[in-house]
């Protein structure tokens, strides 16, 4: 079970990257182009978060369940914080993720609630490049293919 979610983690990473590229694709072109909202954009930051959340629930049942990292961890925390993999895994890549999946539903809610279409676009170009760049610290390089 812990392979096959870890596959499946590793490989919705992939799918939520390129959600992202073409999200912020056209939250960037509609700010700067002063293009209009339109159905498929709200559609795509239904499509972002729900992969977002999706991904977050595998990363929970890793995190508590099947990781045997964080089973490791979880036997003594105290030596889990001085160890810098270890440290890694129980507490700065799953709440970093956590970071991004919250700015995520952010940048989502108030790009829904924004009163323009210029604001619409601004706020979700804003908050979704934030938790880009929260992904990509948060991301474990040196196992990021595996």
């Amino acid at each position: 079970m812990y392979t096959g979610l870890l596959h499946t983690h590793n490989f919705l990473r992939l799918i939520i990257l390129i959600a992202f590229v073409v999200t912020l694709y056209r939250s960037y072109a509609g700010w700067f182009g002063r293009k209009n909202w339109i159905k498929g954009d709200n559609l795509r930051g239904i499509i972002l978060t729900s992969l977002m959340d999706l991904q977050l629930l595998i990363g929970f049942a890793l995190y508590f369940v099947y990781s045997p990292v964080t089973q490791i961890a979880f036997q003594d925390f105290g030596l889990a914080m001085k160890n810098a993999d270890l440290r890694f895994y129980a507490v700065e890549h799953s709440l970093l993720m956590i970071v991004a999946v919250a700015l995520v539903h952010v940048g989502r809610a108030k790009s829904k609630k924004a009163g323009s279409d210029l604001k619409r676009f601004k706020r979700s170009a804003i908050f979704y490049t934030l938790a880009v760049l929260v992904i990509l610290a948060a991301i474990p390089w040196s196992r990021a293919w595996m």
